[in-house]
């Protein structure tokens, strides 16, 4: 698995400012880089995956740090 080139906590960032938070640091990085989010379970897990690949993005890896959050690695795709 490649290394996360950045690293945003977005755990108490509600739909949809999470992922276009996250969008806004994807814009910044050059294609190939991967930025590692971490997540709140439940509504954020469930929309920013499927957000971040409609902008052409990859999905990486998603994994449970606990009960209450995800990390997701995301390679940034142009």
């Amino acid at each position: 698995m490649p290394e996360p080139d950045d690293c945003l906590d977005l755990r108490g960032v509600p739909c949809p400012a999470n992922a276009a938070k996250a969008l806004i640091a994807i814009s910044t990085m050059s294609a190939g880089q991967c930025l590692k989010v971490l997540l709140d379970a439940g509504e954020p897990m469930e929309n920013l995956p499927p957000a971040i690949e409609e902008e052409g993005h990859q999905i990486v890896s998603c994994e449970a740090l606990d009960a209450h959050s995800w990390s997701v690695l995301i390679r940034v795709g142009h």
